[in-house]
């Protein structure tokens, strides 16, 4: 084509590529204007014990955000931007650690990362009573751990370790769970795939029919798998796409789970206890007697109070037999009255009640 000809797609864009151009230049020198006032945020913290990670306040912008886009950009974008965005904010008041069950490239590194951004410092622990001790001893500011999973219930570990911990739940985050087949090799000279069982089982269907004469073997992690697969020829592992990228791996298939709407809820852990964001949840444990209609005393107190319950769970309360700690999630914080007052009353048929934080509801799946 002539490139003097009016119709030259590279002169029609010109402009516009110039008018991006001058706009991205404004975007920057805003983005940094917003710095230097986060700076001074920083200063007025660490003048009292006030934590970084404020859950309410970023629920705050996030609802702030999705209140002022008028399009055409999605809020699922401008939500992302404003998350890297307020992760180098956190970078620029004070480094923030965050632990999360390793290795790295796990589902849980790949939530934490959604969550808090590429700018803040990871620790990635051996388990998840690692989480909780490096809480404890203050060696991290907050800590991610799995609750539970739409396909498989509560993750009885997690629910274990608040059994004698002291950290607080400040957050919760939704992920979706994608899992994908990781391998440098084409698919046709696979003959092993390693992943953690669970993720085995989600992906049982697809592999039936594609890798159906495919050795499937057993790890500790997804994680592993693909640090495995990385260094075996012939092999592949089963992992997030983020677990492709630590490992070196190419996504030869992705999201291969039988349920594409596979969903894993974790908790942010940490010292401090959000305010009132507004949409809250308060997390509670409990064990009453081991008598007829303990537990109903409880839930009809809850009920009563026109508390709506979200999630029950249940674990051995390992001091006695047949003796169980439930786990239950209501609408609604601490400092709400309705709340506070249920949870008084219930305290009356239980021998022990322990509420484990109230933080704002998760309403996106990252």
């Amino acid at each position: 084509m002539n490139p003097t000809n009016p119709g030259n797609p590279d002169k029609q864009l010109a402009p516009l590529r110039a008018k991006i151009d001058e706009l991205d230049q404004q975007i920057i020198q805003l983005l940094n204007e917003r710095a230097e006032v986060v700076v001074e945020v920083g200063k007025v913290k660490q003048t009292g014990d006030n934590p970084i990670y404020v859950p309410e306040r970023e629920r705050q912008v996030l609802d702030q955000v999705r209140t002022y886009n008028q399009g055409p950009l999605p809020d699922a974008c401008l939500e992302a931007i404003w998350r890297e965005l307020m992760s180098g904010s956190f970078a620029l008041e004070r480094p923030l650690r965050v632990g999360f069950l390793g290795p790295p490239g796990s589902f849980s590194h790949l939530a934490a990362r959604r969550k808090f951004g590429a700018s803040i410092e990871y620790d990635d622990l051996n388990d998840i009573a690692s989480v909780f001790e490096a809480i404890h001893r203050e060696h991290i500011d907050l800590g991610l751990v799995p609750i539970e999973n739409s396909s498989v219930g509560g993750i009885g570990e997690t629910l274990d370790c608040f059994l004698g911990a002291d950290a607080r739940v400040c957050a919760e985050v939704l992920i979706n769970i994608h899992h994908n087949l990781l391998a440098n090799d084409p698919p046709e000279k696979i003959t092993k795939i390693y992943s953690k069982p669970v993720a085995l089982a989600q992906c049982k269907k697809w592999l039936g029919v594609q890798m159906l004469n495919t050795q499937k073997v057993p790890t500790a992690s997804t994680s592993k798998a693909a640090e495995i697969a990385a260094g075996e020829p012939g092999s592949a592992a089963i992992g997030s796409t983020l677990a492709g990228e630590v490992y070196g791996l190419k996504v030869q298939f992705a999201s291969i789970e039988d349920n594409p709407q596979n969903t894993t809820r974790f908790f942010v852990i940490g010292k401090h206890a959000p305010k009132p964001s507004g949409d809250d949840k308060t997390s509670i444990m409990f064990t009453t007697e081991h008598k007829a209609g303990a537990l109903t005393s409880v839930l009809d107190v809850l009920r009563d109070y026109g508390l709506n319950l979200t999630h029950i769970d249940k674990r051995p309360s390992q001091r006695a037999n047949w003796e169980y700690i439930f786990f239950v999630d209501v609408i609604g914080h601490i400092n709400d009255n309705k709340v506070s007052d249920a949870i008084e009353k219930a305290k009356g048929h239980c021998l022990q009640m322990t509420v484990m934080g109230s933080y704002p509801r998760a309403v996106e799946v990252l």
